[in-house]
């Protein structure tokens, strides 16, 4: 039974991208404000449970665990193999670079404003954000996940130490509230074709009106690109392989999750569809999927860390800036360490990469070349970061029970 509803939705996402192909090319100014609309209104849902799943799914299954030791053990387990991927994905990246060099291809940016919207001061103070000041603000702030998960963690873990009889109550309490929060999502889980329909209205909206010369940055977004695409369809389908489970099997269970993820350009947005797919589809615990994808979804950014490497490479190289064999390598580690705690939250990437380059004392010029087709590059890697978070969360799952 579980099997017809996901394929009822497959073939309804599916008409829902043809229907938003049609409507963005035609540009009929009454449907493209009602996709707007609609696709803010998705949006808005999804972020008004992204954080609380967070939370009590981090809270309910570690207070529910049998002592500390056995956290220790998932724990270990998930960032180990979310450094992994992480970097093996930076370092296909640096590869693919050296392979196609794209600097060969001349961009003027003489006449390209240099302000950008949202850039984050410093990675320095991002990292200091994640010990809050205010709980409830950290809760409300869908850019602090990290604050959420270090909150989340140090209660559930308070909790678990309690003695039995004032335990008991709020693991009980905790569990109840998360296994409501994820009616929920499944509730939600049935307009996804809606909010599928207005986001590529809008994407086809963007690339229609992108006066970008395509040409000019072709070899770099191809590097991008073909970064993301060897990480996901090759090197994490071989880490399934390695640990005897079917990447077939996981892509198809997790693909409501990974078209949300594509669409809303969002890890933290698609999270509660992720451990949807992966508790129903995929049949994974709710320990280990409890603890496993809204770790992820912080520290495991395989397409961002990919990002970062090819895009200070190349935009520090454009403006002058000259690389060492052993100064590439060291970027592979800056970006799989950046990486870790980026925002999961559409354009992250972006911003992280542009304050690393401000950091460095290079010039953003070039950046503002690729902020329009980074709707595309954004798509591609918030989806491969899904789709990591999955896979570690699969053989994290197997090798625990």
């Amino acid at each position: 039974m579980q099997k017809k509803q996901f394929w009822s939705l497959d073939k309804a996402v599916f008409l829902a991208t043809g229907l938003g192909l049609l409507t963005g090319y035609v540009q009929s100014p009454l449907l493209m404000k009602l996709a707007a609309g609609v696709g803010q209104v998705f949006i808005n849902l999804l972020q008004l449970i992204s954080l609380p799943i967070i939370f009590l799914s981090i809270v309910s299954t570690l207070a529910n665990m049998q002592d500390i030791t056995h956290i220790k053990i998932i724990g270990r387990k998930i960032i180990g193999y979310t450094l992994l991927t992480t970097v093996i994905a930076a370092s296909l990246a640096l590869l693919i670079f050296r392979i196609i060099n794209p600097l060969s291809t001349v961009i003027s940016t003489g006449d390209v404003a240099t302000t950008l919207p949202g850039v984050q001061s410093s990675y320095l103070k991002f990292v200091l954000d994640i010990i809050p000041a205010n709980v409830i603000q950290a809760l409300g702030n869908n850019n602090q996940v990290i604050s959420v998960v270090f909150i989340a963690v140090g209660l559930g873990i308070a909790i678990l130490s309690l003695p039995k009889e004032d335990k008991e109550p709020l693991q009980n309490f905790f569990r109840s509230l998360f296994a409501a929060l994820l009616k929920v999502t499944t509730f939600i889980m049935y307009v996804i074709p809606v909010g599928v329909w207005a986001f590529m209205s809008l994407f086809m909206k963007d690339m229609q009106g992108s006066s970008v010369n395509l040409g000019s940055i072709g070899w770099y977004v191809a590097c991008v690109l073909i970064a993301n695409v060897v990480q996901g369809f090759i090197i994490l389908p071989l880490f399934l392989k390695w640990k005897g489970i079917s990447a077939q099997k996981t892509a198809h269970g997790m693909m409501p999750a990974l078209m949300t993820a594509f669409f809303s350009k969002s890890s933290n947005i698609a999270l509660p569809f992720s451990m949807e797919c992966a508790q129903n589809n995929l049949k994974l615990s709710k320990k280990v999927s409890s603890i496993a994808f809204p770790l992820c979804s912080v520290i495991n950014m395989n397409g961002c860390a990919a990002f970062i490497v090819l895009t200070v490479l190349f935009v520090g190289s454009l403006g002058g800036m000259q690389f060492t064999l052993f100064d590439q390598w060291m970027w592979v580690a800056i970006a799989s360490i950046a990486a870790v705690g980026n925002a999961g939250v559409p354009m992250g990437c972006f911003f992280l990469s542009t304050a690393l380059l401000n950091g460095m004392g290079a010039s953003v010029e070039p950046m503002m070349i690729i902020l329009p087709i980074y709707t595309l590059i954004d798509m591609v890697e918030t989806t491969l970061n899904v789709w990591s978070d999955a896979c570690v969360a699969t053989v994290v799952d197997k090798e625990v029970k």
